[in-house]
């Protein structure tokens, strides 16, 4: 049995495009952590830091408790007390994990599988692009690809008919290009309203997506529902959520065939460990949204080792500068699965040196507007 120990200090760190957390132990146990509020780490920073007079001299250990007084301690919520609240937790399971000497999925009920299977990202201004990196993917042996169906000035269509048919010209193309060896995961980014996107997942239903991804702004889980009803593409959803409550709403609805939580956003493994729970009751699979630091990464693959409706996990590439520098050990990535770590807690280290050369990068605002001047989704 190990020892009590105590929380001694908290340390943000701004690196690059990310917040990352180390938390110190009074028997020298560092744990890792993540906040998720992308692109606007500073907020989370300040959110964390007001957290940390409380954090030191606490147990460690109680990880829900911790979780319950802070985030009860306040009237308001919302991300970026979620965002700093996930970090925290990350990191605590993070420590439990070291001094235990066991891997966190040990903690929350063993593994129920070896290697995690990952979607990447595919991008192409033209068709053509998309199609050629699309299949430069799938030699890597990536088996699932994600895309918009749109090029980047996607905001300035004249008409629905062409901005429907420029998806359907692209992700056709994809699918031609790759066969049906590799599942297509199309995403909307929340760009269309419901009529829309019904419609043109109507005309995508031939191309067999393994998911239509937030085809409409996701703060109506009963809307969600009706879209879902109305098209046969499976939906998934959830990224931008901060709570179990919305999840619960969004599958009482029936408003997704998968769930996207995000372990830095949503109660970080705590969380999303319950979210995938709701889930599971209504034979929903889990794909963790991910577009942040090898630290959430990790963080994502612990819990997809542990939980039995993992579906997939999104990989947003860590083998280029900054983020192939970050971890002394990057997890290992093998035909398009990655491998999980034996090692304990979440299995990384941080590499001081990477850390140390790249600099924080802050959040433009480039919202997009049409061409009658209007606001448009990103």
């Amino acid at each position: 049995m190990t020892k009590p120990t105590k929380i001694e200090r908290v340390e943000t760190l701004l690196w690059d495009r990310w917040l990352l957390v180390r938390i110190y132990c009074e028997d020298g146990t560092v744990g890792i952590g993540e906040g998720g509020v992308h692109g606007w780490q500073r907020p989370t920073q300040t959110m964390l830091e007001v957290m940390s007079t409380y954090l030191r001299g606490q147990d460690p250990h109680r990880i829900e408790h911790n979780y319950q007084f802070l985030y009860r301690s306040s009237h308001f919520m919302g991300a970026v007390v979620q965002g700093a609240l996930s970090a925290i937790d990350i990191a605590l399971w993070d420590i439990k994990g070291k001094r235990l000497g066991v891997p966190i999925y040990d903690l929350m009920g063993g593994k129920t599988r070896d290697k995690v299977r990952c979607y990447v990202h595919v991008r192409g201004d033209s068709v053509e692009q998309l199609a050629h990196d699309a299949v430069l993917k799938a030699r890597l042996g990536f088996t699932a690809v994600r895309f918009s169906p749109w090029g980047r000035d996607f905001y300035l269509h004249k008409s629905y008919a062409g901005w429907a048919e420029e998806a359907v010209r692209r992700v056709g193309a994809v699918r031609e290009a790759v066969g049906p060896d590799v599942d297509l995961c199309v995403e909307l980014h929340r760009q269309m309203n419901p009529a829309e996107s019904v419609a043109l997942g109507r005309r995508l239903e031939q191309f067999h997506l393994f998911f239509y991804e937030d085809p409409m702004l996701p703060d109506s889980p009963a809307r969600m529902g009706d879209v879902q009803k109305q098209c046969a593409l499976p939906i998934a959803t959830g990224e931008r959520f901060t709570t179990i409550f919305e999840f619960q709403q969004l599958l009482e609805n029936k408003g997704a065939a998968y769930v996207r939580p995000d372990l830095c956003l949503c109660g970080g493994l705590t969380g999303c460990k319950k979210v995938a729970a709701l889930a599971e009751a209504q034979h929903v699979k889990v794909i963790p949204h991910n577009p942040l630091s090898p630290v959430s990464t990790a963080a994502c693959v612990q819990l997809d080792a542990c939980i039995p409706n993992f579906a997939l996990q999104e990989y947003t590439g860590e083998s280029e500068p900054p983020k192939s520098e970050l971890l002394q050990q990057p997890l290992r990535l093998e035909d398009g699965y990655l491998i999980v770590p034996e090692g304990p807690g979440l299995g990384i280290a941080l590499n001081d040196a990477a850390i140390a050369k790249y600099p924080p990068v802050d959040k433009v605002l480039d919202t997009p507007l049409g061409y009658d001047g209007s606001v448009q989704d990103r």
